[in-house]
């Protein structure tokens, strides 16, 4: 059931103020969306809730998205806000079936901010837009009192064609079918936590996996386009908030499997000493894909032969039932539900 279909008042927003959670892209996230916003804005383009808006212009499909960079801190092991604001942006767009044409990029800049800070951080926008294949198209800058917005935020608007051969719909997702991750996960939210200081951890060689999924897309679309159902970047969030949300948009189950799921030791170590699920840190560089099971096998060898996608995982399957329900699978037999992100471990980390 989309958004047009549901009850009006049917998700209701009644939390007295805004508070951080309602960023991390988890329950709170959700409520906030389709509690507040969604029924005031509603329309058949909003309905699928998805990352890019997918609509014809002149018999081209066409595919946007907006987002905004809020990163502390600006710079972090393996990347910045200003790679991250392109790399999402890309990405966004990617997992929607489309290339994209072109990108707009506001800077909001706090009075006080180094000049040199900030022409590295239009170096990296650059830099990442070239290595994305995509151009610059304009923007817009505003400078805000010091103290306003920790250095700089950015604003991104991205617009793209669809690929002809990418049909993807949650509402398309069969029982059997099987789910296919790029790489491992955690990776950027436990390098943002490292640095900021949070963590007494030795973690030298983790860094934050920020890049443009598109030679993924690429890969599944040559390989298994007919067969190719869903796409989805688990960014805030992370791969449980992903899945559960397609569980609830196909009305089916999903099965993982934890021991298939890549997981680097830093990251694995990092959540066993804070509590936290991995399956709940947010990624900036990795894709979920749901394959039907006939080529499911052809997708992941074409997805294992991207550069950066070596690890890439069968890491589960669609099933009939517990509809609406992911269950995480261990070798010992055991199994455990898997809920969306509850609260807001991890803040400001995109």
């Amino acid at each position: 059931m989309d958004i047009l279909e549901r009850p009006p008042g049917e998700v209701r927003f009644r939390d007295p103020q805004i508070e951080m959670a309602h960023g991390a892209g988890g329950k709170l996230t959700r409520r906030l969306i389709e509690g507040l916003i969604l029924p005031l804005l509603r329309n058949p383009v909003l309905a699928p809730l998805s990352d890019s808006a997918v609509f014809d212009m002149n018999g081209v499909r066409v595919a946007t998205t907006a987002d905004a960079y809020v990163v502390k801190p600006l710079r972090f092991a393996g990347g910045s806000i200003g790679e991250l604001a392109v790399n999402g942006t890309v990405n966004d767009l990617a997992v929607a079936g489309a290339h994209p044409v072109g990108l707009m990029a506001t800077f909001i800049l706090e009075a006080g901010l180094r000049g040199d800070d900030l022409r590295l951080e239009v170096e990296a926008v650059a830099s990442a837009a070239r290595r994305a294949g995509v151009a610059i198209f304009g923007g817009d800058t505003k400078v805000v009192e010091h103290g306003f917005a920790d250095g700089m935020y950015v604003s991104t608007f991205g617009i793209g064609t669809v690929d002809p051969r990418a049909r993807l719909d949650a509402r398309a997702v069969r029982a059997g079918d099987r789910i296919l991750l790029s790489g491992p996960i955690g990776d950027h939210g436990i390098t943002i936590l490292l640095a900021r200081g949070e963590l007494d951890l030795e973690a030298d060689t983790l860094v934050s996996d920020t890049r443009s999924v598109l030679p993924f897309v690429d890969a599944l679309l040559d390989s298994a386009a007919a067969g190719l159902r869903w796409m989805r970047d688990p960014t805030r969030g992370g791969v449980a908030t992903a899945l559960n949300e397609l569980a609830s948009e196909c009305a089916l189950g999903i099965a993982i499997f934890e021991d298939a799921i890549p997981l680097r030791d830093e990251v694995r170590g990092a959540c066993e000493i804070l509590g936290l699920d991995p399956l709940h840190i947010a990624n900036e560089g990795q894709l979920l894909a749901v394959v039907a099971a006939e080529e499911a096998d052809v997708a992941l060898e074409a997805m294992q032969a991207v550069p950066g996608g070596e690890r890439a995982a069968c890491i589960g399957e669609v099933r009939t039932a517990p509809a609406k329900t992911v269950l995480a699978h261990n070798g010992y037999g055991g199994s455990r539900a898997v809920d969306m992100l509850v609260g807001d471990p991890l803040p400001r980390i995109c």
